[in-house]
């Protein structure tokens, strides 16, 4: 690997041994498998059972973070809708290595927040720049003073005019309601916050019960279906306080004129499960695909801790099974894997096949369980894709791909996005439309495209 590419920040730092590959292989799938999940919830449960107590979810709310003002938002009516135990816990943000862009994050989550919003019929205000510090204080203070009776019936009021900017309003709240001490507040987010440590997360805008995490409004979903199979939904068969919207584009279709990015990489398990779809979704919209491929984070320099990589790949797999995606069998493929793909990338795209050698990778790593390590792998990989693996051979050391894939690093961090997968939809005049990051946000991208189709055409 070259030196320039070194400095460009897109080292690869993690090559595990053979046999640590294999252990973590192993390891996550089979805390992956359905059944494996199965018997976690069961367990739960029966200890539940067993100790006489209700349903009892703990939410960490993090003040200034707009994920937690949307969160805020679903309180009441998860506590009126289901027969649980509310719990709430303020926090601080992101730490240490869990945090590795902490002002693209925060940054990112205003926008998202205001996007996602409509979606699920949610309010949040056109809000880019960061919070005032002294109304973020207040709005602490207040939610510190608030009994745990009391605190998800005032915590969506306040964030509402924090988010506002709205001082006076603040100052009424904190009338009625009460305020912490600068100290008592302080206090209040350290036990937050180390309550979310012992039970192993680190971020805010989380729901946890019976030792499983559920991030903000878009993973409610999965918590009101456990709690609803549980017998704990009041309203059974009614339709769920947090749905994911739908990929929907009502009708209409491009005719190519629209671009849709697709920043990817081969080692992530949410690109994993959407890769596919992302790319049956373009070719269904009539917009022209542009697959742009990047290095996982953790090789070039992105630190990742163990809670976060487990809780990453626990999610992929609960997302997967709801959209009924294949995943788990997983064979980790960072480091030389990864790399041996995209020094065939290049080659591939020329034929026409880039999307096609990256799909194959994927399924091959993360549902066929198939050792990318090695060359027997890499030649399934490669035949797959429809690729002859005896034309593969003289373009298996192409350094090429090493400045394409910085390229589109740098352009997506210029987009404010760091992680994958993540979408830009640029419109006939190549000007960004939308840029977003996540596997759950292709519904985000199909409205962003339908409202523009029904704009242009009118």
């Amino acid at each position: 690997m070259s030196e320039q590419f070194k400095e460009q920040g897109g080292a690869a730092t993690m090559d595990p041994s053979r046999l640590m590959r294999w252990l973590t292989s192993r390891v996550m799938t089979r805390l992956s498998r359905p059944a494996a999940v199965v018997a976690r919830h069961r367990k739960a449960e029966q200890a539940r059972v067993k100790a006489g107590t209700a349903h009892r979810v703990e939410y960490f709310h993090q003040v200034d973070e707009g994920y937690s003002f949307l969160a805020a938002q679903m309180l009441e009516r998860l506590a009126a809708r289901y027969d649980i135990e509310l719990h709430c816990h303020l926090v601080r943000g992101q730490e240490g290595k869990n945090a590795p862009e902490p002002e693209l994050l925060a940054q990112l989550a205003r926008v998202d927040s205001h996007r996602i919003a409509p979606g699920y019929g949610l309010t949040f205000p056109d809000h880019p720049e960061a919070l005032n510090p002294d109304l973020v204080q207040t709005a602490t203070e207040i939610l510190a003073a608030q009994s745990n009776a009391d605190f998800h019936r005032v915590a969506a009021s306040v964030s509402e005019a924090l988010w506002r900017d709205d001082a006076g309003s603040l100052a009424q709240l904190a009338a009625e309601f009460g305020a912490a001490s600068t100290e008592a507040a302080a206090a209040a987010v350290e036990a937050g916050t180390a309550k979310r440590r012992e039970l192993k997360h680190y971020s805010g805008a989380m729901f946890y019960y019976g030792a499983e995490w559920y991030w903000g409004v878009d993973r409610l979903y999965h918590l009101e279906q456990r709690l609803a199979a549980l017998g704990a939904d009041t309203q059974p068969g009614a339709p769920l306080i947090a749905p994911r919207p739908d990929v929907d584009l009502a009708g209409h279709r491009d005719t190519g004129q629209y671009t849709l990015e697709l920043y990817a990489s081969l080692r992530s398990p949410y690109t994993a499960i959407i890769f596919d779809r992302a790319v049956a979704f373009a070719k269904a919209a009539g917009v022209t695909l542009s697959l742009r491929p990047v290095l996982p984070m953790v090789m070039r320099g992105v630190p990742a801790t163990r809670e976060k990589g487990m809780y990453i790949f626990m999610d992929a797999a609960r997302e997967a099974r709801a959209a009924g995606v294949p995943y788990g069998h997983f064979y980790d493929p960072i480091g030389d894997p990864a790399r041996r793909c995209y020094a065939l990338y290049p080659w591939a795209a020329a034929q026409g096949k880039g999307v096609e050698l990256c799909s194959s990778f994927l399924r091959h790593a993360f549902v066929l369980g198939v050792n990318t390590n090695n060359d027997r792998g890499l030649r399934k990989v490669v035949e797959a894709a429809g690729l002859d693996w005896s034309a593969a051979q003289p373009h298996r050391e192409d350094k090429t791909w090493e400045a394409l894939l910085e390229d589109n690093r740098q352009t997506m961090y210029a987009a404010g996005l760091w992680g994958v997968p993540s979408f830009r939809l640029l419109d006939p005049a190549d000007e960004p439309l939308l840029s977003t990051w996540g596997q759950d946000r292709l519904w985000l991208v199909a409205r962003t495209l339908r409202d523009a189709l029904v704009a242009r055409a009118t």
